[in-house]
């Protein structure tokens, strides 16, 4: 075929881009609402029909799927040290499309056990000692996990020596385990392209299924990737074409994800560098800032970090609980889509903050953006709202002097408007003439 349908089946919507593998152009693109609530297979062949309609023989094109529809990839991370090795779990977890909803460090006990069944996670990643360093915990650990009788799949991605032996553990009372690469092989050395592979694996075999998005097996074959992890690698295709660092803003329902892509120097090395490696290409999610069920969380994250005018928090606070119940009762005056947009470039502002302040429940580095060449803003309030409102979100990123990071200081600004990042992704491994086709045609790479 000369074209294939790449979709992405979001947490609200459902996006199609069907792609043109000679040219790279998107030559039909459409959207329909997740259907969490039924089987998501119905808004997913609603949103391919409506954009294959006018296409010669678009029943027969070849899907490419991404997915973070209920809630995407939950991953816990039990580590050796909290500055060390969990980390760099924590880091290469995010980088594998997850969000991470625990991380934990040391010896575990009862109740960190407690805490960690607590959290939900659909994978735990288990990981510490480097290699030829300490195997004690990553054992002690993985005979609790075991007696336990924990049910949820474990990636162990520890000191190699002892991997094997922890995976034995766990597999001898029934766990799912995979055994991949040490994310911390020596210190100040992360590796995450083994643990990276191993959690999308599990995803697509364990969590997809589990998730029960649909009555049968089609949907969970028909997916490739988490949506995040399509992103960022097609993120990553674009800061090749590029040339240079770039970043990514996605505004989405549930969350609001930061991308950035730096070129390796200086930056990764000397006195100052993290005993947890440097990752040159990174994702952080913002649970709590998101422009539906998180709403909220944008105004008292807005708020705690002082960006409210006197006055604003009461107002916006109403419209942010409009959002979570009725996202569509906003649309229907000038008032309730200013609301909107200002509660988008909240989330925006804030999202990129933490990205390049760093911290986090493990403190995380900063990301230096200074040298950030692109600027590329995601979401559905970005792409429905206009040019108005895109560069209005996006502007309020680039001027926000009092953020305590440096903003970009030659940046330029363009909108995800036809789906194309998660559609790169998708197709990088397979059809990477049509990728850079893609982007450069759509984004400027």
């Amino acid at each position: 075929m000369p074209y294939v349908v790449c979709a992405d089946v979001g947490s609200t919507w459902t996006k199609v881009a069907v792609v043109d593998l000679d040219g790279g152009g998107v030559l039909a693109a459409a959207a329909r609402p997740t259907t969490v609530g039924t089987d998501v297979l119905h808004g997913l062949d609603a949103a391919v029909g409506a954009a294959t309609a006018g296409l010669p023989d678009g029943s027969a094109a070849p899907w490419y799927v991404c997915s973070s529809a209920g809630g995407g990839l939950r991953l816990a991370v039990l580590g050796y040290e909290r500055l060390v090795t969990a980390r760099a779990g924590h880091q290469v977890g995010l980088s594998a499309g997850a969000r991470v909803v625990h991380v934990a460090a040391g010896r575990l006990d009862r109740a960190g056990l407690v805490a960690v069944r607590a959290a939900r996670p659909d994978v735990l990643l288990l990981v510490g000692g480097t290699d030829g360093g300490d195997a004690e915990v990553l054992l002690h650990n993985a005979g609790w996990l075991a007696r336990a009788r924990w049910r949820t799949p474990v990636v162990v991605a520890g000191n190699v020596a002892a991997a094997p032996a922890a995976a034995e553990l766990l597999a001898g009372r029934g766990v799912p385990v995979t055994v991949t690469g040490n994310v911390l092989p020596a210190i100040g050395v992360l590796a995450p392209g083994p643990a990276r592979a191993a959690i999308r694996d599990v995803f697509l075999r364990h969590v997809i299924g589990g998730k029960r998005l649909s009555r049968g097996s089609r949907f969970a074959r028909l997916v490739r990737a988490a949506t995040p992890d399509a992103v960022l690698t097609g993120v990553a295709a674009l800061a090749d074409l590029v040339g240079g660092d770039l970043a990514v803003v996605d505004v989405g329902g549930a969350t609001t994800d930061v991308y950035s892509v730096l070129v390796p120097d200086e930056r990764g090395g000397g006195p100052g560098a993290a005993a947890a490696g440097t990752l040159w290409r990174v994702r952080t999610v913002e649970g709590d800032l998101g422009m539906r069920w998180s709403a909220p969380g944008v105004v008292a994250a807005a708020a705690a970090e002082r960006l409210l005018a006197p006055g604003e928090e009461g107002p916006l606070a109403e419209a942010a609980q409009v959002l979570a119940a009725d996202p569509g009762r906003l649309a229907a005056d000038p008032a309730g889509r200013a609301a909107e947009e200002r509660i988008a470039t909240l989330a925006a502002v804030v999202a990129v903050r933490r990205h390049a302040r760093g911290g986090g429940p493990v403190g995380v580095p900063g990301r230096d953006l200074r040298d950030v060449r692109l600027l590329v803003g995601s979401g559905g309030v970005l792409r429905h709202g206009g040019p108005g409102v895109a560069g209005g979100v996006l502007g309020a990123v680039l001027t926000d002097h009092g953020g305590g990071w440096a903003v970009p200081r030659e940046a330029a600004v363009v909108v995800d408007g036809d789906y194309v990042l998660a559609a790169a992704g998708l197709l990088a491994r397979e059809h990477p003439q049509a990728v850079a086709g893609l982007l450069r045609r759509h984004l400027g790479g």
